[in-house]
């Protein structure tokens, strides 16, 4: 029986294949539950159900319903007792600013840090140029090594190491493995703040279109060093420490108008 418990949760679903390769990985050194959706939950974000159905799996449970249904029904229902939840691995980066709420993966890790559980949200870019689609590609499990090495690397150390004494969650991206480069190395970051989302109406329909992944593509990434875009693309395991509630910033100038507020 191991000294760590973890719980193990994600968005692409219980099935998918970044997911048993962080099961297996985590498991050599902890006890994993995974709590995990029967079916991809992409870009759900914090969407909460009222009911959802659970059904065992060979690795725990999974749920009929979103990543932060499963770290609730983990952490009060299923698991009560882990240590820490880890999300991921997610197929395709959760990187910048304006990804982060809307993000599965990375919901599931902040729904923990509302428990005061540890979490580390895991994905891996993709990169989307070369003849084979981005979708096509990060089939085996040894594409997601840079990412199952960090999640490892966080869950044995970070908590004795203090980092969730300044921190609600880790948010990891990795790039896929590559045996001739050997295991990428590691740079603490912060979330890009670049933002390109584009909306067309034609005839009655709106369509929305995130330019960013385009840009990626093409190699245009104005992001400085030190953010979590500019890491990945340059071959880095990227890792920000984030807090779950938003930043209070209290000033004269609202203060000023609320003091007038009934004048």
């Amino acid at each position: 029986m191991s000294d760590r418990s973890i719980l193990l949760t994600n968005d692409d679903g219980i099935e998918s294949v970044g997911f048993r390769a962080l099961y297996d990985a985590l498991s050599e050194f902890a006890d994993v539950t995974a709590v995990a959706p029967a079916t991809d939950q992409s870009a759900v974000g914090r969407k909460m159900s009222n009911d959802a159905v659970v059904v065992e799996h060979e690795m725990g449970y999974a749920l009929e319903g979103t990543p932060a249904d499963c770290t609730v029904a983990g952490l009060e229902a299923l698991c009560p007792d882990v240590d820490m939840v880890v999300s991921g691995i997610n197929k395709g980066a959760n990187i910048g600013a304006y990804v982060l709420g809307r993000s599965g993966t990375v919901s599931a890790a902040v729904e923990a840090a509302f428990f005061d559980v540890p979490a580390i949200a895991l994905s891996l870019y993709v990169p989307g140029n070369g003849e084979t689609p981005w979708h096509e590609q990060a089939t085996d499990p040894r594409d997601y090594r840079n990412a199952t090495r960090a999640a490892t690397y966080f869950a044995k150390h970070a908590v004795g190491a203090g980092v969730f004494g300044q921190c609600d969650y880790l948010n990891v991206n990795a790039p896929m493995y590559d045996s001739d480069a050997g295991p990428a190395d590691m740079q603490v970051t912060e979330p890009s703040e670049m933002y390109d989302m584009t909306a067309e109406y034609e005839e009655g329909l709106v369509r929305l279109h995130d330019r960013v992944w385009e840009r990626m593509r093409d190699g245009d990434i104005p992001d400085p060093e030190g953010t979590d875009r500019r890491a990945v693309i340059d071959g880095y395991v990227s890792v920000s420490p984030l807090t779950a509630p938003h930043t209070t910033r209290r000033h004269e100038a609202l203060d000023a108008l609320a003091e007038t507020y009934l004048d």
